[in-house]
């Protein structure tokens, strides 16, 4: 008898193996490909078998096997995403060297002391809502001003859930935010989460891939890549901060783990709740046409306030050849007297972002990208956010000499000078993914904010995120002027975002809290309204305009990305792939035009855009042409489904 098998590879279609007993599909085996064994799943016999082929035999079954519902997930997946199925399952499986052949002790449940929490009136009313709907698929929203204790809410509806003998998976949007989450995990639980993502060991990796296969680890807490893990009684699915962009991956296998975690939801015939503060922009869409269920909480936990705002006018404000404005110092004193944390927010990394030299004007950028080099005064080097690449200062300049760079425009080192200076007895941190690189350090840090050893932060964007400091009352955003950010269609709906999460940081135990905004356009539209706290207006006017110019999500759109090492080999490859594609009914093909950053790695990049009804479903008509086409072998093609990143 044959039998197909998958291997975790860059392959779109299964290998056929002779069976030696009765496997079933979704049985995980050992077979002979090359001059290896590889671990692989017996697949759907709805693939053409190659002829003339030498059919080697199934080496041994694992004694693991990933259910019906995973394995139509993992092929709807791969149509959906455009990517190799392959490359899918290796997802699944871990990706992990000798995975069945090491034998760990079993994922062990260590407990931790269990702190008593009761629910206010709000939140058992989030509750009971969000337990309307059991044991089927449900799309439900639960909405909360930050602070408001969202996470108790489904930190109860989970424990219900496993108390059903059933799992959970909850998703987080990075993985510095699982030490935060772990703790306040403990302290309703009484034990620690099993906790999956890409800087765990492997051989935690198996223990808790075995673990979630015999039902043991009934929690699982994880970034993206946990979406895929093969749970043996999968109950509910929390994605919690959901309007997060980083549950995109621009890179490698690109998705949309959220959008990916509501169709696992839909496959498993199980709830699944969104979690946020400010609703993305396809979430909010969705619950005005009633798709998706919507409960809200309206007060704080503790009924504290939200923090009162300030705008502060930096064209009359600002101190010569300083970032910090004199009013704003005045009020920081006032709450470092009374005790209180303070936040100098920049969402910059570095020191500076642009170098330029004064003599030749010369302007730093890097060798491998099309993009300026950001000095690091921790490295004392000019470092490119792309690639990595580094180089010191010293450049053979053009007029005489070496260049003498001159520094524009602050990042958080930059900050973090200009504070000490003002505030010189007070101890000061970064916050920062340049400064946080060990789950020591980030460790270590939460510590001294938490046990208020420490005065001010100055922190970049990751510091919005989920965070919980009890004694941050007053947050200063130095720049917060409403430009677009990046190359990117939803920089206003970010924005948005990213500074009601960063208001929401302060006052979370006090009466008395502040967000201090320095702008040089003290009358933006946006800036306004958030400060009214009109969040859901702003959302409202974003889904107008984008109607109006046929944008997501009232329309579908996927990028195609070719880039080579010659540039007119991009814009030629490009050109043929449009022609092509042109002959598909239904769907609009913008460009080629030159990516915004076109180099990249050494590689210039080119950039289709394709725009489609929502109605259709285009990714197969476009792959069978992608498939199709001949170009040249020095051209790679990446495609990317529902973009968020226009770079």
């Amino acid at each position: 008898m044959k039998a197909q098998v998958l291997l975790p590879k860059v392959f779109n279609f299964p290998f056929t193996y002779n069976s030696i007993e009765q496997e079933k599909i979704g049985d995980v085996v050992e077979v002979p490909f090359g001059s290896k064994n590889e671990i692989g799943v017996i697949w759907k016999n709805n693939y053409s078998e190659p002829k003339n082929i030498k059919i080697k035999n199934i080496v041994r079954k694992t004694g693991y096997s990933i259910d019906a519902k995973l394995v139509d997930f993992i092929e709807w997946f791969s149509s959906y995403n455009m990517v190799p199925i392959g490359l899918v399952l290796k997802m699944v499986i871990g990706g992990t060297k000798n995975f069945f052949k090491m034998k760990e002790d079993p994922f062990q449940i260590k407990k931790t002391e269990l702190k008593k929490f009761e629910l206010n009136y709000e939140q058992l009313n989030a509750l009971k809502f969000l337990e309307k709907v059991q044991n089927k698929f449900d799309v439900s929203v639960l909405q909360g001003t930050t602070g408001s204790g969202k996470t108790l809410v489904y930190f109860e509806r989970i424990k219900k859930i496993v108390n059903e003998n059933c799992q959970a998976l909850v998703l987080l949007p990075e993985i510095f935010l699982t030490n935060d989450f772990k703790s306040r995990f403990e302290d309703f639980f009484g034990f620690e989460p099993a906790i999956w993502h890409s800087k765990i060991t492997p051989k935690n990796k198996r223990i808790i891939w075995k673990g979630l296969m015999n039902n043991k680890i009934k929690i699982l807490v994880g970034a993206r890549s946990a979406l895929l893990l093969p749970f043996k009684k999968l109950g509910i699915i929390i994605v919690d901060e959901e309007h997060d962009a980083s549950y995109k991956q621009d890179e490698g296998v690109t998705y949309n783990a959220r959008d990916m975690a509501i169709s696992r939801a839909n496959f498993e015939k199980i709830p699944i709740h969104l979690v946020t503060s400010v609703p993305s922009i396809e979430t909010y869409n969705n619950i005005c046409k009633k798709k998706y269920r919507h409960i809200k909480i309206l007060k704080r936990f503790n009924d504290y306030p939200l923090p009162e705002t300030k705008i502060i006018n930096l064209n009359f404000n600002k101190i010569k050849n300083k970032f910090i404005a004199k009013e704003t110092i005045n009020l920081v004193k006032q709450y470092l007297e009374k005790g209180d944390q303070i936040l100098f927010f920049i969402n910059r990394r570095g020191f500076a972002p642009y170098l330029i030299c004064k003599k030749c004007g010369y302007k730093l950028i890097c060798s491998n990208c099309s993009l300026c080099l950001t000095f690091h005064k921790i490295k004392n080097k000019a470092v490119c956010h792309h690639c990595s690449y580094e180089r010191i200062l010293k450049t053979k300049c053009k007029s005489k000499g070496v260049c003498d760079y001159v520094m524009y425009g602050p990042g958080v080192e930059k900050i973090f000078e200009e504070v000490k200076e003002t505030f010189p007895d007070e101890k000061i941190k970064i916050f920062s993914s340049d400064y946080l690189k060990t789950k020591e350090k980030t460790k270590n840090l939460f510590k001294e904010i938490k046990e208020n050893k420490l005065s001010i932060l100055v922190g970049t964007q990751m510091i919005s995120k989920g965070f919980n400091f009890p004694k941050l009352n007053c947050i200063v955003v130095i720049d917060a002027d409403f430009s677009g950010r990046g190359y990117d269609l939803r920089s206003t709906e970010k924005n948005i975002q990213l500074y009601h999460q960063l208001s929401g940081r302060a006052g979370r135990f006090s009466s008395r809290s502040i967000i201090i905004y320095q702008t040089l356009t003290p009358h933006d539209v946006t800036l306004n309204e958030l400060i009214k706290n009109q969040a859901e207006e702003l959302l409202k006017n974003e889904l107008i305009l984008r109607e109006k110019n046929r944008l997501p999500p009232f329309i579908r759109l996927i990028a195609i990305i070719i880039s080579s090492k010659n540039r007119s080999l991009s814009l030629q490859g490009a050109r043929e792939i449009k022609n092509k594609l042109n002959q598909i009914n239904d769907l609009e093909v913008l460009g080629p035009v030159d990516s915004p950053l076109l180099k990249i790695k050494k590689n210039f990049r080119s950039r289709l855009l394709i725009r489609f009804d929502n109605r259709f479903l285009m990714q197969k008509k476009i792959s069978n042409v992608l498939n199709g086409l001949k170009i040249s072998s020095k051209i790679k093609l990446m495609v990317d489904v529902d973009p968020i990143n226009f770079a």
